[in-house]
């Protein structure tokens, strides 16, 4: 079975966010990583060359795949910044309505500019996805 390659490293959070090219997504950044750092009480810690994570938790599927996860995520990327969450967790689909402008997919969570969501919202998003995977998972 192939290894994962998204694993935590000891490489910069600060050196990689100052590589952001765009000042503006560069500045959004660094405030989701004081909103997540906050939401989730862990510091953040690079995984692989693109994600900064917080905290982790070791999943094991029926299939016998199992790893390593952080607990919460983002990485800018070219399109939209964008947050790895456990989506369908508490009440995750009305805070959803209440964010603001934002798109979806399985398990992200993607946001053009912070000035269009609501960052409070967006905080408690983190907040509600880390409990319930801490609580599904053995977390850490």
């Amino acid at each position: 079975m192939a290894s994962p390659k998204t694993r935590p490293t000891e490489n910069s959070v600060q050196a990689f966010l100052d590589t952001v090219p765009d000042e503006k997504k560069r500045r959004d950044c660094y405030t989701a990583l004081q909103l997540m750092q906050e939401a989730t009480g862990y510091p953040p810690k690079m995984w692989g060359p693109a994600i900064v994570g917080f905290g982790s938790y070791h999943y094991k599927y029926e299939s016998g795949h199992e790893g390593d996860a952080p607990l919460a995520g983002f990485s800018p990327r070219k399109e939209a910044i964008t947050f790895y969450l456990m989506l369908g967790c508490d009440n995750h689909e009305s805070l959803l309505q209440k964010l603001g402008k934002h798109k979806t997919g399985k398990g992200c969570l993607y946001i053009k500019k912070l000035e269009d969501v609501d960052t409070g919202v967006l905080k408690e998003l983190v907040a509600a996805s880390s409990r319930s995977l801490k609580a599904k998972y053995s977390a850490g």
